[in-house]
Formats: C-alpha cells, sequence, structure tokens
C-alpha cells in the first residue's frame, strides 16, 4: 500500500559518512565541492554547500569493522554539461582519485554524460550531465558508450 502522507518539504539533504582518514576525505570534499569545509574537529569534518542544499559531515571511524562502502551504492553529483563531466576527470586524475568508468555518454537506461570514480575511503562517486535534446538526437545506431576523453576506456573497479 502506498502512504498519502506528505513529508515536510525539505530545506536541505543531510548526508553523513564515516571515512578511513578524515584529513585526506576532507581534502578530497574540498576540492570535489569547491568550498572548504564549514567546521573541522579530530572527529568530524561538516560540509555545508548551499547551492545543493546538502549539508554533508564526514565521520572518523571509530569501529573496529572495516567499511562498508558497498551497502552505499554510490553518491552523484549532477553538472551542468558534458564539459564539466570532462572537467571532473582532470580534477580527479590531479587529485589521484581512482577513475572508476572514464568520462562517456551512456545511451541505454538514463541516457547521461558520466564519469565514475572513487572517494578516500573507497565510495563510489557519479559525476553526470543530462543530454541535451541535440546530443540526443545523436544517438549511435549500437548505443554503445561514448568516450569523452581520447585515450580512455573502462578499468577494473
Amino acid at each position: 500500500m502506498v502512504s498519502t502522507v506528505s513529508f515536510p518539504q525539505a530545506q536541505e539533504f543531510h548526508i553523513s559518512l564515516r571515512v578511513a582518514d578524515l584529513a585526506t576525505s576532507t581534502a578530497f570534499y574540498t576540492a570535489f565541492f569547491a568550498v572548504p569545509p564549514k567546521d573541522t574537529t579530530a572527529r568530524y569534518s561538516t560540509f555545508v554547500i548551499p547551492n545543493l542544499h546538502l549539508n554533508l559531515v564526514l565521520l572518523v571511524n571509530d569501529s573496529q569493522q572495516p567499511l562498508d562502502t558497498y551497502s552505499l551504492y554510490h553518491l552523484g553529483l549532477g553538472v551542468a554539461d558534458k564539459s564539466q563531466v570532462i572537467a571532473a576527470y582532470h580534477a580527479a586524475l590531479s587529485a589521484g582519485a581512482p577513475i572508476v568508468k572514464p568520462p562517456r555518454t551512456t545511451w541505454r537506461g538514463t541516457p547521461l554524460h558520466e564519469l565514475w570514480l572513487r572517494d578516500p575511503s573507497g565510495y563510489l562517486i557519479e559525476v553526470y550531465a543530462r543530454l541535451t535534446a541535440e546530443e540526443l538526437a545523436q544517438i549511435p545506431a549500437d548505443q554503445e558508450p561514448c568516450f569523452l576523453v581520447p585515450g580512455t576506456r573502462p578499468s577494473a573497479g
């Protein structure tokens, strides 16, 4: 049965991730969002990204258990267009982030320009841009992905 109850309209989205190395993860997300953390302590870093209505907290993994980065499938960041996906790729390479799938245009499912990478703790991140009407009109007959940076191909991960 589908509920007809409505939740109040959200003003902000909050997510908290346990991380393997707080300093490394803080540096990564500072570069990723192009904003410094609002607060940083020995236990956590908090990012407030107003344009995304996002409050992200990175929390030290003080458990004896290894991080389970498999349960959270991925985080996604929508950007303006294909050029921004390519720019994110070059930024990720400069930051030493592992690239899982280099920038490409995919046609099956939801057509997107996309890049897949991992953060320092191993969380999977998708950077994507929706295709314009003009780009959608260029769908290849075989619908195979088109790589956006010459010489890149998929890697393991």
